[in-house]
């Protein structure tokens, strides 16, 4: 039986523009240098929620305020199955990016001209709606 995760990710709409997270080299190679939602596991004993707040203190440096649920889906890679649960959030303080090999406000019109993890692509395809 593979391993299953319960994973967060923050969806940051700024001007026309969603903030998007290039992972680095991976032991999966199937999502290693591809856009992601910044974000992480959850942690036992915690909510979804008090999970992004973590994940973005620690990944970004950032203070943020999670507004609402966007899109919850489920993904199975050749090794694990996630459940990524995503949420509209806004910055309360600045950012920099202490983790990822880069940051990008990829424009929603544009999402299609990067590539992203294959957990990602719904939410990806419900900002192209927007």
């Amino acid at each position: 039986m593979k391993k299953h995760l319960e994973v967060v990710g923050a969806v940051f709409i700024e001007k026309g523009a969603v903030l998007a997270a290039r992972r680095g080299e991976s032991k999966y190679p199937y999502v290693a240098h591809k856009y992601e939602f910044a974000g992480g596991k959850i942690e036992p004993g915690e909510s979804a929620e008090q999970a992004l707040v973590r994940e973005l203190k620690e990944e970004l440096c950032a203070d943020i305020r999670v507004v609402r649920p966007f899109l919850t889906m489920e993904h199975e890679y050749p090794d694990f199955t996630i459940t990524l649960h995503t949420y509209l959030c806004e910055f309360l303080s600045e950012f920099r990016n202490t983790e990822h090999e880069a940051l990008a406000w990829l424009p929603l019109s544009k999402l299609d001209a990067e590539e992203w993890a294959p957990a990602d692509a719904s939410a990806v395809e419900k900002l192209k709606r927007m």
